[in-house]
């Protein structure tokens, strides 16, 4: 164990095991260094959703959750991506990116001018007032193991009704919304296209074993 904390979410624990990277939330292990493959997908495809002709030339991106840094890696990578934020409400989490071992992975994407790393609860701040220069052209989203296996006490609000439509609010017109999960929900999609979105997909990210991860896309109507 490299670190333990208690923060807003409850226990927060950074882990190494081997070569790995682990980070466990209450007792729980969330997720770790050894693939990122499925974060990387949220990205790629939310970029790729864009509408084509019309998508602006510097499309601002938001992410949910900074985790281990992959997903924030691969927005980095891409020169397309006018802005980066990312939202993390754990300051351990923030901490081992900005001096600890999790700078391995998120190294260079903090230090491009683009990336602005903002210390709150996702929910919070997507239900804050939000002028225009506080919206986005894609919302990538990875707080918990997705909308049926919630890890910490109120994420779940995320997948339901008022906080999907926070998350419209926050996209411009013809914005993606993309969210990864550990296993497919046909729930969930269901409660997309009930909340308005449209061109709602599923992308499936096969593993070692067990289910695919999963990133769940919509679009905002224009």
């Amino acid at each position: 164990m490299l670190d333990r904390r208690t923060g807003p979410g409850g226990e927060v624990v950074l882990r190494r095991h081997g070569d790995l990277l682990q980070i466990i939330v209450n007792g729980c292990f969330l997720m770790d260094t050894s693939d990122g493959r499925s974060e990387r997908v949220l990205v790629r495809s939310a970029l790729a959703g864009l509408p084509r002709g019309t998508a602006p030339d510097a499309p601002r991106l938001l992410i949910g959750g900074l985790g281990v840094g992959f997903s924030l890696d691969e927005a980095a990578s891409q020169p397309r991506w006018g802005s980066i934020t990312v939202v993390e409400r754990e300051p351990a989490i923030l901490d081992w990116h900005r001096r600890g071992p999790l700078a391995e992975v998120s190294g260079r994407a903090l230090a491009d001018p683009r990336t602005r790393l903002v210390k709150a609860d996702l929910l919070d701040f997507l239900r804050a007032p939000a002028p225009d220069a506080d919206r986005y052209d894609a919302l990538c989203l990875d707080i918990d193991n997705g909308p049926d296996w919630t890890v910490t006490e109120g994420n779940e609000g995320l997948y339901s009704p008022a906080g999907l439509a926070a998350c419209a609010a926050r996209l411009n017109p013809g914005g993606v919304l993309a969210v990864w999960s550990a296993r497919p929900s046909p729930a969930f999609e269901d409660a997309l296209r009930h909340s308005g979105y449209q061109r709602v997909a599923t992308e499936e990210i096969p593993v070692v074993r067990g289910v695919p991860d999963v990133v769940h896309l919509a679009v905002r109507p224009a």
